[in-house]
């Protein structure tokens, strides 16, 4: 499961008032903003967002729009249409255009959206445009396999600092990166100007890494640890628990199970009255005839 903290006072460029969205569990509503068209081949200024409130819902799903759009821009595709965005992205066209409309006016009614434009939107209300570097502490395995993630560059996150205090760790390399001494980490960190901090330490060593990120000035943590940590309210601190991940799946395959048997009898019981229908009689406008 990945859970927030929202800082307090929070008011970031595009997610203005996430908080509150966040609180609430629902999208908050739109207070300006619409799916209107602009000229063919204009050019689109950059969003207004610091006046726009962005649901965290929104958030997340305008980081799912963007990820489908890196892949249209790679295929070649110039234009898309709203349904065809919100098919790839797996949400209803309607929800796709309300999302889009707290960015300001963007596509061209009756033809679409600019792919390259839209993108490079999405990546400022983001704050992807101004770019992000990463320090990772904990080069286990996961820290390994998420320091060599390719990803990570092509979305405005650049890897530029790793760090172990495991002796055999410290001094290795990994994609190109050494491996540094934890000792090193509040220097380090505004040395390298890092502006998120990635933890995949052991539990028990993941609040003390998380202060010394803190006191070096980070403001935003992912966290992998199994249990929460205490930052300061203007820290944002998100958590990834792959173990809660794997239980939600397992209480959705159980739960499938449960009424498949039940779909699948339904189904039966359904044709069985069709049948049983067709064979008494014709009808017409809804009246049994007889044969």
């Amino acid at each position: 499961m990945t859970e927030q903290h929202q800082p307090h006072g929070f008011s970031a460029r595009g997610v203005a008032g996430a908080e509150n969205a966040s609180r609430s569990g629902t999208d908050s509503t739109v207070r300006s903003g619409t799916d209107s068209a602009v000229r063919p081949g204009a050019d689109v200024a950059r969003a207004d967002t610091t006046v726009r409130d962005l649901p965290q819902a929104t958030v997340t799903r305008l980081a799912t729009y963007l990820r489908v759009l890196g892949v249209m821009a790679d295929d070649g595709t110039l234009i898309v249409s709203s349904e065809e965005l919100a098919t790839a992205a797996g949400v209803g066209s309607a929800k796709l255009r309300k999302d889009l409309s707290f960015l300001g006016p963007n596509g061209v009614r009756g033809v679409g959206y600019d792919v390259t434009k839209l993108r490079a939107r999405i990546e400022a209300a983001l704050g992807l445009d101004r770019g992000h570097q990463v320090v990772l502490v904990g080069v286990g395995s996961l820290g390994q396999a998420l320091a060599r993630y390719g990803g990570f560059g092509r979305r405005g996150f650049t890897m530029v600092g790793l760090f172990d205090r495991n002796p055999d760790r410290i001094g290795s390399t990994v994609d190109a990166l050494t491996v540094r001494d934890v000792a090193e980490l509040e220097a380090a960190c505004r040395e390298l100007d890092a502006t998120i901090g990635v933890i995949a330490t052991p539990d028990e060593s993941a609040q003390e890494v998380c202060d010394l990120l803190v006191n070096a000035g980070v403001r935003c943590i992912l966290s992998f640890a199994a249990s929460p940590l205490d930052v300061p309210k203007h820290v944002e601190i998100r958590r990834v628990d792959l173990a809660v991940e794997m239980q939600v799946l397992s209480f959705h395959s159980a739960r499938n199970a449960e009424t498949e048997p039940a779909a699948a009898s339904a189904a039966v019981g359904l044709r069985t009255a069709r049948s049983a229908s067709s064979g008494s009689g014709s009808t017409t406008n809804g009246s049994v005839m007889a044969p």
